[in-house]
């Protein structure tokens, strides 16, 4: 039954989408930005499209499924979910606002994990018990894998690059590494449409069947996807500019080769996740990327201090979202 409730929770999950693109559109354009290859208005166009291109193609939802079984159905109510949401977007104005790429996906996770483990408590229950801990556990453990592999692989990618054209020109070498950067963005905004909006699909799902709308077990209706897609290029279309100068030019300094590894070894790590099911942070795993590539150089070409300050907030996301959500939650409880 479609409720005034059930309508605030769509439209709030499309906010976060929306908030979700600005915010981590540094993660598509901050390298291709940074290197000139593309102006500002140019990249986030150019992101944006293929944000949304993604709908076209993929018609698994493996990640959206995780997202849904987070939280066990029977600790799930519209406030549960309606806490998540509003919880996410808090922290995803307050890090866009202060420039710290930290992770949407990790927000959302956090805060509907948060809810319904208050939920849990509410009803006299083990908070933990709210949350299912067979999808929790990878997630967790990918905070720390998804970084270090995107690190891994743009070290090997660089390498190897560096030895296959050792013996070019330097000025042809970087022409063409400028186009072959539209090529490698492209394929990280693919990737980071085709992970992060499934995330809010998952919500999305988990909202229309605790609202008796579909059964357990319904394929998700088209108009999911297509609207959550639709927000998150939207959102990349706006640009996330704090957050886009961190990454492309604070961590380490950028070049056209490396901006090509740096975003290749990016989303061959979310293409890998995505096809598990797994929602890693599309911001974790190009901030690791961009790391591997100023290692290549060597270790003091990354600036460590600020490399550590983002890690701090990689570590408090979804802790202060959840407790984030369980205030709202609480007030929520209190009110309505």
């Amino acid at each position: 039954m479609v409720t005034p409730v059930l309508v605030i929770v769509v439209c709030l999950a499309l906010i976060f989408d929306y908030t979700n693109g600005f915010h981590d559109a540094a993660n598509s354009i901050a390298t291709i930005v940074s290197t000139k290859v593309l102006t500002p208005f140019q990249a986030v166009l150019w992101a944006a499209a293929f944000n949304f291109i993604v709908y076209f193609f993929v018609k698994e939802h493996n990640v959206a499924n995780t997202i849904s079984k987070i939280v066990l159905a029977n600790f799930i109510t519209m406030n549960v979910i309606l806490s998540g949401l509003i919880a996410a977007i808090t922290w995803n104005l307050a890090t866009w606002w202060f420039g710290i790429p930290s992770s949407s996906s990790h927000t959302l996770i956090g805060g509907f994990a948060g809810a319904g483990i208050t939920n849990a408590l509410y009803m006299g229950a083990s908070g933990l018990s709210a949350v299912n801990m067979h999808y929790i556990l990878p997630i967790l453990a990918y905070i720390v894998l998804a970084p270090f592999i995107g690190l891994l692989m743009a070290y090997i990618v660089t390498i190897t690059i560096l030895h296959i054209c050792k013996n070019a020109r330097p000025s042809i070498a970087e022409r063409w590494f400028k186009r072959l950067q539209l090529v490698s963005s492209a394929a990280l905004s693919f990737a980071h449409g085709g992970n992060d909006a499934q995330k809010v699909m998952g919500i999305l799902y988990v909202a229309i069947f605790t609202a008796h709308i579909i059964k357990a077990g319904d394929p998700m209706p088209n108009w999911i996807p297509l609207a959550c897609y639709s927000a998150i290029a939207l959102g990349t279309m706006s640009g996330g500019w704090r957050i886009v100068k961190t990454m492309g030019s604070r961590i380490t300094k950028i070049t056209p080769l490396e901006g090509v590894s740096a975003e290749t070894a990016a989303a061959l790590t979310l293409f890998f996740t995505q096809k598990f099911g797994i929602p890693v942070s599309t911001t974790h795993t190009t901030t690791g990327s961009i790391i591997g590539v100023g290692l290549t150089k060597r270790l003091s070409a990354v600036r460590w201090g600020l490399t550590i300050n983002i890690i701090w907030a990689w570590i408090i996301t979804i802790p202060v979202s959840a407790l984030i959500a369980a205030g709202i939650f609480t007030l929520l409880r209190a009110v309505l």
